[in-house]
Protein backbone atom coordinates (compact mmCIF):
# COMPACT_ATOMS: atom_id res chain seq x y z
CA UNK A 1 0.00 0.00 0.00
CA UNK A 2 1.55 3.08 -1.18
CA UNK A 3 2.47 5.56 1.11
CA UNK A 4 1.24 3.60 4.70
CA UNK A 5 3.63 3.15 7.49
CA UNK A 6 6.21 0.51 7.26
CA UNK A 7 4.05 -2.71 9.10
CA UNK A 8 5.05 -5.68 11.20
CA UNK A 9 2.81 -8.35 11.61
CA UNK A 10 3.58 -10.71 14.68
CA UNK A 11 1.17 -13.56 15.18
CA UNK A 12 1.18 -16.92 16.89
CA UNK A 13 -0.77 -18.61 19.93
CA UNK A 14 -1.61 -17.40 23.19
CA UNK A 15 1.84 -17.22 25.57
CA UNK A 16 4.30 -17.48 22.28
CA UNK A 17 5.75 -14.15 23.27
CA UNK A 18 4.49 -12.03 21.02
CA UNK A 19 2.77 -9.00 22.81
CA UNK A 20 6.67 -8.66 24.74
CA UNK A 21 7.97 -9.25 21.65
CA UNK A 22 6.01 -6.71 19.93
CA UNK A 23 6.30 -3.90 22.17
CA UNK A 24 10.19 -4.50 22.81
CA UNK A 25 10.67 -4.57 18.68
CA UNK A 26 8.55 -1.53 18.42
CA UNK A 27 10.24 0.29 20.93
CA UNK A 28 13.76 -0.32 19.35
CA UNK A 29 12.51 0.69 16.06
CA UNK A 30 10.67 3.68 16.78
CA UNK A 31 7.21 2.33 15.54
CA UNK A 32 3.72 2.31 16.82
CA UNK A 33 2.63 -0.47 18.89
CA UNK A 34 -1.31 -1.95 18.11
CA UNK A 35 -2.20 -4.93 20.36
CA UNK A 36 -4.99 -6.06 18.47
CA UNK A 37 -4.93 -8.84 21.53
CA UNK A 38 -5.95 -6.22 23.93
CA UNK A 39 -8.49 -4.69 21.72
CA UNK A 40 -10.51 -8.23 21.56
CA UNK A 41 -10.08 -8.28 25.21
CA UNK A 42 -11.19 -4.82 25.68
CA UNK A 43 -14.51 -5.73 23.89
CA UNK A 44 -15.07 -9.16 25.95
CA UNK A 45 -14.61 -6.62 28.78
CA UNK A 46 -17.57 -4.26 27.60
CA UNK A 47 -19.43 -6.99 26.24
CA UNK A 48 -19.17 -8.72 30.37
CA UNK A 49 -19.71 -5.37 31.48
CA UNK A 50 -23.08 -5.11 30.13
CA UNK A 51 -24.49 -8.41 30.29
CA UNK A 52 -23.77 -9.30 26.84
CA UNK A 53 -23.17 -12.94 26.24
CA UNK A 54 -20.09 -13.67 23.94
CA UNK A 55 -21.67 -14.78 21.25
CA UNK A 56 -24.51 -12.89 21.11
CA UNK A 57 -23.96 -11.13 17.87
CA UNK A 58 -26.74 -8.72 17.33
CA UNK A 59 -26.04 -7.11 20.45
CA UNK A 60 -22.09 -6.88 20.19
CA UNK A 61 -22.65 -5.36 16.90
CA UNK A 62 -24.78 -2.64 18.26
CA UNK A 63 -22.16 -2.46 21.13
CA UNK A 64 -18.98 -2.06 18.84
CA UNK A 65 -19.97 1.70 17.29
CA UNK A 66 -19.61 2.82 20.97
CA UNK A 67 -16.83 1.77 22.21
CA UNK A 68 -13.45 4.34 22.49
CA UNK A 69 -10.74 2.15 22.59
CA UNK A 70 -7.34 3.52 22.03
CA UNK A 71 -4.03 3.02 23.43
CA UNK A 72 -1.69 5.71 25.54
CA UNK A 73 2.03 5.67 26.93
CA UNK A 74 2.78 4.21 30.26
CA UNK A 75 4.26 6.41 32.78
CA UNK A 76 6.61 3.47 33.40
CA UNK A 77 7.22 2.73 30.04
CA UNK A 78 4.78 0.55 27.38
CA UNK A 79 1.24 1.81 27.13
CA UNK A 80 -2.22 1.34 28.85
CA UNK A 81 -5.14 0.42 27.18
CA UNK A 82 -7.77 2.56 27.17
CA UNK A 83 -11.86 1.89 27.15
CA UNK A 84 -13.08 5.40 26.95
CA UNK A 85 -11.43 7.28 29.69
CA UNK A 86 -11.13 3.57 32.04
CA UNK A 87 -7.78 2.79 31.72
CA UNK A 88 -8.23 -1.00 31.47
CA UNK A 89 -4.97 -2.34 30.84
CA UNK A 90 -4.80 -4.98 34.58
CA UNK A 91 -8.96 -5.79 33.82
CA UNK A 92 -8.48 -7.34 30.41
CA UNK A 93 -5.55 -9.22 31.46
CA UNK A 94 -6.98 -12.25 33.57
CA UNK A 95 -7.97 -15.59 32.63
CA UNK A 96 -11.81 -15.12 32.00
CA UNK A 97 -11.05 -11.72 29.30
CA UNK A 98 -8.35 -14.49 28.02
CA UNK A 99 -11.10 -16.89 26.94
CA UNK A 100 -13.57 -13.76 26.29
CA UNK A 101 -11.05 -12.87 23.35
CA UNK A 102 -10.88 -16.03 22.45
CA UNK A 103 -14.69 -16.27 22.25
CA UNK A 104 -15.20 -12.60 20.82
CA UNK A 105 -12.89 -12.77 18.27
CA UNK A 106 -14.42 -15.87 16.48
CA UNK A 107 -17.53 -13.85 15.74
CA UNK A 108 -17.67 -12.68 12.34
CA UNK A 109 -19.52 -9.01 13.43
CA UNK A 110 -16.75 -8.49 15.66
CA UNK A 111 -13.98 -9.07 13.60
CA UNK A 112 -15.58 -6.90 10.52
CA UNK A 113 -15.85 -4.56 12.84
CA UNK A 114 -12.82 -4.28 14.46
CA UNK A 115 -10.73 -4.38 11.06
CA UNK A 116 -10.79 -0.44 10.40
CA UNK A 117 -10.27 0.32 13.85
CA UNK A 118 -6.59 -2.44 13.81
CA UNK A 119 -5.74 -0.46 10.40
CA UNK A 120 -6.54 3.03 11.24
CA UNK A 121 -4.40 2.89 14.37
CA UNK A 122 -1.44 1.41 12.62
CA UNK A 123 -1.26 3.70 9.21
CA UNK A 124 -2.02 6.68 11.77
CA UNK A 125 -0.23 9.80 9.67
CA UNK A 126 2.36 10.16 12.33
CA UNK A 127 3.90 6.55 12.39
CA UNK A 128 6.75 5.71 10.59
CA UNK A 129 6.19 2.30 11.04
CA UNK A 130 3.99 0.32 13.29
CA UNK A 131 4.15 -3.31 14.79
CA UNK A 132 1.14 -5.67 15.15
CA UNK A 133 0.66 -8.55 17.12
CA UNK A 134 -2.49 -10.75 16.96
CA UNK A 135 -3.87 -14.08 15.14
CA UNK A 136 -4.43 -12.44 11.64
CA UNK A 137 -2.42 -9.91 11.45
CA UNK A 138 -0.39 -11.10 8.24
CA UNK A 139 -3.42 -13.10 6.93
CA UNK A 140 -6.34 -10.76 7.17
CA UNK A 141 -5.54 -7.18 8.78
CA UNK A 142 -2.45 -6.64 6.71
CA UNK A 143 -1.97 -9.72 4.37
CA UNK A 144 0.39 -6.93 2.64
CA UNK A 145 2.61 -6.11 5.97
CA UNK A 146 6.56 -5.54 5.00
CA UNK A 147 7.63 -8.23 7.21
CA UNK A 148 5.44 -11.02 8.66
CA UNK A 149 6.40 -13.10 11.65
CA UNK A 150 4.56 -16.16 13.65
CA UNK A 151 5.77 -17.27 17.11
CA UNK A 152 5.23 -20.21 19.01
CA UNK A 153 6.27 -22.70 21.57
CA UNK A 154 5.09 -25.39 23.13
CA UNK A 155 1.54 -25.71 24.54
CA UNK A 156 3.90 -26.75 28.42
CA UNK A 157 6.29 -23.98 27.48
CA UNK A 158 3.19 -21.37 27.17
CA UNK A 159 1.42 -22.21 29.92
CA UNK A 160 4.37 -22.20 32.03
CA UNK A 161 5.18 -18.43 30.71
CA UNK A 162 1.84 -17.28 31.51
CA UNK A 163 1.09 -19.72 35.11
CA UNK A 164 4.27 -17.30 35.93
CA UNK A 165 2.75 -13.97 35.04
CA UNK A 166 -0.32 -14.81 37.03
CA UNK A 167 1.16 -15.78 39.82
CA UNK A 168 3.22 -12.61 39.72
CA UNK A 169 -0.02 -10.70 39.78
CA UNK A 170 -1.26 -12.63 43.02
CA UNK A 171 -3.57 -14.78 40.56
CA UNK A 172 -4.20 -18.01 42.42
CA UNK A 173 -4.64 -19.95 39.00
CA UNK A 174 -2.87 -23.34 39.09
CA UNK A 175 -0.34 -24.45 36.07
CA UNK A 176 -2.80 -27.55 35.34
CA UNK A 177 -5.81 -24.68 35.36
CA UNK A 178 -3.60 -22.10 32.69
CA UNK A 179 -2.86 -25.50 30.76
CA UNK A 180 -6.33 -26.45 29.95
CA UNK A 181 -7.29 -23.03 29.41
CA UNK A 182 -4.45 -22.36 26.98
CA UNK A 183 -5.47 -25.66 24.96
CA UNK A 184 -9.11 -24.83 25.13
CA UNK A 185 -7.73 -21.92 23.41
CA UNK A 186 -5.96 -22.63 20.57
CA UNK A 187 -8.44 -25.13 19.47
CA UNK A 188 -10.93 -22.55 19.59
CA UNK A 189 -8.45 -19.88 17.64
CA UNK A 190 -7.40 -22.39 15.37
CA UNK A 191 -10.50 -24.39 14.66
CA UNK A 192 -13.01 -20.90 14.44
CA UNK A 193 -14.41 -20.63 10.54
CA UNK A 194 -13.27 -17.00 10.09
CA UNK A 195 -9.66 -15.82 10.17
CA UNK A 196 -8.54 -19.22 12.07
CA UNK A 197 -4.90 -18.91 13.41
CA UNK A 198 -2.24 -20.16 10.99
CA UNK A 199 0.69 -18.63 9.63
CA UNK A 200 0.45 -16.54 6.82
CA UNK A 201 2.74 -18.51 3.70
CA UNK A 202 5.20 -16.10 3.64
CA UNK A 203 5.55 -15.40 7.13
CA UNK A 204 8.51 -16.44 8.93
CA UNK A 205 8.09 -18.95 11.64
CA UNK A 206 9.87 -18.46 15.41
CA UNK A 207 10.04 -21.13 17.97
CA UNK A 208 10.81 -19.64 21.05
CA UNK A 209 10.50 -22.48 23.27
CA UNK A 210 13.83 -22.06 25.77
CA UNK A 211 15.15 -18.99 24.03
CA UNK A 212 15.88 -15.75 25.96
CA UNK A 213 13.45 -13.06 24.92
CA UNK A 214 16.31 -10.83 24.18
CA UNK A 215 17.77 -12.92 21.51
CA UNK A 216 14.47 -13.53 20.26
CA UNK A 217 13.64 -9.70 19.70
CA UNK A 218 16.86 -9.05 18.58
CA UNK A 219 16.32 -11.79 15.53
CA UNK A 220 13.19 -10.27 14.72
CA UNK A 221 14.73 -6.67 14.79
CA UNK A 222 17.73 -7.39 12.49
CA UNK A 223 15.09 -8.82 10.00
CA UNK A 224 13.05 -6.29 10.34
CA UNK A 225 16.58 -3.76 9.57
CA UNK A 226 17.53 -6.16 6.81
CA UNK A 227 13.83 -5.32 4.95
CA UNK A 228 14.18 -1.82 5.46
CA UNK A 229 17.40 -0.97 3.90
CA UNK A 230 16.55 -3.37 0.86
CA UNK A 231 13.64 -0.83 0.68
CA UNK A 232 15.83 1.42 0.43
CA UNK A 233 13.87 3.31 4.03
CA UNK A 234 16.92 3.31 5.67
CA UNK A 235 18.11 1.84 9.31
CA UNK A 236 15.80 1.26 12.35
Amino acid sequence: MAGRPFIVAIDGPAGAGKSTAARRVASRLGFAMVDTGAIYRTVALAATRRGIAFEDDAALGALLPELEIHFAPSPGGGQRVLLGADDVSVEIRTPPMSIGASDVSARPVVRAGLLGLQRRLACAPENRGAVLEGRDIGTVVFPDADVKFFLTASAEERARRRHAELAAKGDASTYDEVLADQLRRDKNDSERAIAPLRPAEDARVVDTSGVPLEAVVDALVRAVEERLQAEGRGGA
